[in-house]
């Protein structure tokens, strides 16, 4: 802190005293909410973990279903349902966590085939795959919308740390270390003034 282009005065003192308040204040906010992020994050982490372990599970059970549907219909005939599925659309939508925008993503569908033409038309292996395989991808975009949520909240933990870094270590101590200064030179000014009043007074008693 270059000391000539501070203001050694009483007003500036009480200014510099009220910024180290406010200053103090939004450290700690920033922590508390820097806390709460780090718990949502080991929390959506411990969620990823326990769904991709399921995931695996339904990928096991997607691929035996899919060998029994084929063995029962034929690759011909799987192809041929599976060429008249409709596509599956999604819209996304954002929800605020302690101020991150977390993606929420909903999934549509809108089937071309009614479930009786369904039920009537295709064997039950390949039902039980079909079912098996919109599981699985339901599985796919809820896992990649929680990963996506995750590398934002650490994103926003990792801005916080800098931020809280930047006021705790380097703004708070350089205010603490100018009301420090103020308060030494108002100190040594008000000693100055003592002598010279005391001289004063020596000198028109004589």
């Amino acid at each position: 802190m270059p000391k000539g282009s501070v203001k050694t005065t009483r007003m500036e003192l009480i200014r510099t005293k009220a910024r180290i308040k406010v200053a103090s204040k939004g450290l700690t906010l920033l922590k508390m909410k820097r806390t709460s992020l780090v718990l949502a994050f080991f929390d959506l982490a411990r969620q990823i973990k326990l769904m991709r372990e399921s995931m695996r599970n339904a990928v096991s059970s997607a691929m035996e279903s899919a060998r029994l549907a084929e063995l029962h219909a034929g690759r011909i005939i799987l192809e041929r349902i599976a060429a008249e599925q409709s596509h599956i659309g999604a819209s996304v939508e954002a929800r605020n966590v302690m101020g991150v925008k977390i993606p929420n993503v909903e999934l549509g569908n809108r089937a071309k085939l009614s479930e009786a033409y369904e039920l009537i038309s295709v064997p039950t292996s390949v039902e039980d795959a079909k079912r098996s395989y919109l599981t699985l991808f339901n599985m796919l975009v809820e896992v990649a919308e929680k990963e996506n949520s995750l590398r934002k909240l650490l994103y926003e933990i990792e801005k916080i740390n800098r931020r809280t870094n930047a006021i705790e270590n380097v703004a708070i101590p350089d205010m603490l270390d100018r009301a420090a200064y103020i308060k030494l030179r108002l100190e040594d000014m008000e000693r100055d003034q003592i002598v010279s009043i005391k001289f004063i007074k020596g000198k028109l008693g004589g």
